[in-house]
């Protein structure tokens, strides 16, 4: 069994107990603020616009921050320039909750994104319910109609999409959901494997020959530098989705301002 195989078997298996029962009443209510939107902050002229993410920890790199609040460090991000803010919310292997992205909320301006293993309508309404503006469906985790219906269900709710894929065979059918929802949809290329938790900054620019569009897609994992985003702008990608990078640096605003600089 692979990690990421371990990592979405262990969430339907909590899902039931895991539920923010708060959340989910309130998402499922209804009466809610609108969002804001994703797709709007990532298509805003100027410099490469960037998802900063706050991350506690990763099977890959354990602890990053011990200590550290949200509050502190996306309100330094948005400072800093970022477009969006992304918050893993998945408890076991990356130590958020749920808390941690309605702290996010109410810190910042910009868009919010969950981060996790959504495999179930209800983690959706939940995510609505604690004040998420969009969330991201990882394709490799949701065969056949299950990401249809996911992505149909996060539309209904009012939630932006980043719909992550790895590989060129899921592309299709998340490309089809790109194009018909631009508005509400972005393609997001995850350079990490999931199943052996490798980086290649490489892997996109393998990928672009199949990509109509490279300025609709977001970059994930393996930016590090300012020549990784001009690598990026270079192959026509000006979006990106950075973490543990950031999270790992002594002031993460200060980071992502110099990564933003030459950009």
């Amino acid at each position: 069994m692979t990690i990421l195989d371990e990592i979405v078997s262990e969430t339907r298996v909590t899902l039931e107990s895991a539920l923010d029962r708060d959340a989910l009443a309130a998402g499922a209510a209804g009466d809610l603020p609108p969002p804001r939107s994703l797709i709007q902050a990532l298509d805003a002229p100027g410099h490469f616009r960037v998802i900063a993410e706050f991350k506690r920890k990763s099977p890959s790199g354990g602890e990053i921050r011990p200590g550290s609040t949200p509050q502190e460090v996306v309100s330094a991000y948005e400072t800093a320039g970022a477009a969006a803010i992304s918050c893993l919310t998945n408890q076991t292997y990356f130590g958020g909750t749920l808390e941690d992205l309605k702290a996010v909320k109410a810190s910042v301006e910009i868009p919010v994104l969950r981060k996790d293993f959504v495999v179930d309508r209800r983690q959706l309404l939940e995510a609505r319910g604690a004040g998420a503006d969009a969330v991201l469906l990882i394709a490799e985790c949701l065969p056949g109609q299950a990401l249809d219906d996911l992505a149909g269900e996060a539309l209904a709710l009012g939630l932006d999409v980043l719909l992550e894929i790895h590989d060129g065979e899921e592309l299709p059918r998340a490309q089809a959901w790109a194009e018909q929802h631009p508005s509400h949809v972005r393609l997001g290329i995850n350079n990490r494997n999931l199943r052996t938790m490798t980086t290649d900054l490489g892997h996109i620019e393998a990928l672009l020959p199949q990509l109509p569009d490279p300025s609709k897609v977001v970059a994930e994992s393996g930016l590090r530098e300012p020549a990784d985003l001009a690598r990026m702008q270079r192959a026509g990608i000006r979006n990106g989705l950075i973490g543990e990078h950031l999270m790992r640096q002594p002031d993460p605003g200060a980071a992502l301002r110099t990564l933003l600089s030459g950009s």
